[in-house]
């Protein structure tokens, strides 16, 4: 379920954030991160409440005083949350709340392998989330791709859009 991942993480931050300044590439690493943990066999702390809120701490100690790394790295916690959302990773209590029910790490196969019957399904809907995205935030240009490719932002003309802008100050 990678495209799953990437995608609805993407589309759910810039439409929640309407951020144009967050670094996105961070937001997606995040979300995929734990999948690496299949290597390891797990599941294990990337799909614990723990791991975020760790990472979250870590970031915002590192980076004080210097508001571009924080906003650049901070898309990573962000990802693993949403990681445990749309993996539905919060289902297996004993794993997600770990170590607060014990020490132990809960053991099986990893939330993300579903019958194939899901996850072709859930693949193709990030596909498409995938697609709108391009559309929705005029990726199809080159600019705009190259922006997002190489520093993780979006093109500001195409955040909030559909959306009634506050009335400005006078």
């Amino acid at each position: 379920m990678f495209f799953w991942f990437l995608a609805l993480s993407f589309v759910l931050v810039a439409l929640v954030f309407d951020s144009p300044a967050l670094d996105y590439r961070t937001v997606m690493l995040g979300s995929v991160l734990p999948m690496a943990e299949q290597l390891a066999d797990g599941p294990w702390a990337l799909h614990t409440l723990l791991a975020p809120l760790v990472v979250l701490a870590a970031v915002m100690l590192v980076t004080r005083g210097r508001r571009l790394a924080r906003r650049r790295w901070l898309g990573l916690p962000i990802g693993l949350l949403l990681y445990l959302v749309l993996d539905g990773a919060w289902l297996r209590t004993g794993l997600f709340w770990w170590p607060v029910f014990g020490v132990d790490a809960a053991s099986g196969e990893l939330p993300e392998f579903k019958p194939l019957a899901t996850l072709i399904t859930l693949e193709l809907i990030g596909l498409a989330v995938a697609a709108w995205a391009v559309r929705r935030f005029g990726l199809a240009d080159r600019e705009r791709l190259r922006l997002l490719c190489t520093q993780g932002r979006l093109d500001r003309s195409q955040m909030g859009r559909g959306r009634p802008r506050r009335p400005q100050r006078s």
